[in-house]
């Protein structure tokens, strides 16, 4: 702002943000948030739900407000409305599995060589990041990143409409965890969904999609997704969060498959982190090209715009964009004529 003072606030805040990632996987490991949502709202009553020093405790229950996971008026401390929904173990859309994907060891060593990264313009701790052969980094992604998955799945769903009782034929690339899939399996009780992935990663999805109770229509692809026949035809393929881990031919290589075993008019779905085109805007999503540049050679978090022009380079005849709102993502649609 043009005569405000220079502060070195910014910088202290990013320096240290370490601190806030520590802070809150140490109240997720105490089982804070969830004990605070039994009434344990002070210091003292933390203390002993959390067998900690009352002191370790109130230091680590007033930051947790600071940083607006927590609200206090006077000793007592409340949940706001985020932190009930995410962070109370016993709600559906618990995250706190998360941490065991996002800050395992293998993703932080990632970020702590970003500067060789950012020279050779891809990840500086292998040849290929995340995304090497049948890497088991993604069987900790299958079994942490489920619940953050439900909302984006059910979205998702909504966004094919028809009859519910449309015998759709669903192929999921790189299923993980299964849930967008299932989701499909669910809302179409017609449908057969088969999910292609790593054999020890489609382990987490049918145990996911036997507890959904569609394990009858729920067939299995295991292999990489560049390597087996993706067979068909299918009235749907899920792209889910796979596109981002490589360059524009490979997605476009991608694309090309989806589109040669779809049946006519059928659809590629494709979720992703999609910014502007400026790159920057919305904060949330451009910031996913750093994870990219960290964890993968040639990964990025590509605009509407390329991914319009893969899609058409692979044959489909119209993508569609759709905002995804709550979530930090956004959803191409790819119809074949």
């Amino acid at each position: 702002m043009v005569g405000s003072m220079p502060s070195p606030t910014l910088f202290f805040e990013t320096i240290n943000a370490f601190q806030k990632t520590e802070a809150l996987r140490s109240a997720i490991e105490l089982d804070l948030f969830t004990l605070c949502s039994q009434g344990n709202q002070t210091a003292a009553s933390l203390a002993a739900a959390t067998k900690t020093s009352a002191r370790g405790v109130r230091i680590l229950a007033d930051v947790l407000t600071i940083y607006g996971f927590l609200t206090k008026q006077g000793n007592v401390y409340e949940l706001t409305p985020d932190s009930r929904v995410f962070l109370v173990r016993s709600s559906p859309a618990f995250l706190g599995g998360v941490v065991e994907f996002l800050l395992t060891p293998q993703i932080r060593e990632c970020f702590h060589y970003l500067t060789a990264a950012v020279r050779r313009g891809g990840t500086a701790v292998s040849d290929e990041g995340t995304v090497s052969y049948d890497n088991p980094v993604w069987v900790a992604f299958a079994r942490a990143m489920g619940p953050m998955m439900q909302l984006p799945a059910q979205l998702l769903t909504g966004l094919i409409g028809g009859d519910s009782e449309q015998p759709l034929r669903i192929l999921d690339v790189a299923a993980g965890h299964g849930l967008f899939g299932i989701a499909f399996a669910q809302k179409y009780p017609q449908s057969r969904v088969t999910a292609l992935d790593w054999a020890n990663v489609l382990a987490v999805a049918t145990d996911n999609a036997q507890q959904a109770g569609v394990a009858d229509r729920y067939n299995l692809l295991p292999g990489s997704a560049f390597e087996v026949n993706w067979c068909g035809p299918y009235d749907i393929v899920l792209l889910t969060n796979f596109l981002h881990h490589f360059d524009l031919p490979t997605c476009q290589q991608i694309a090309a498959t989806a589109f040669g075993c779809l049946a006519p008019g059928g659809r590629c779905v494709t979720l992703e982190f999609i910014p502007e085109a400026d790159r920057i805007h919305p904060p949330a999503t451009a910031t996913f090209a750093l994870t990219m540049l960290a964890t993968t050679a040639r990964g990025d978090a590509y605009t509407f715009a390329e991914y319009d022009q893969v899609f058409q380079q692979a044959g489909f005849a119209r993508n569609e964009f759709h905002p995804l709102p709550p979530t930090m993502q956004q959803i191409v649609v790819s119809y074949k004529a």
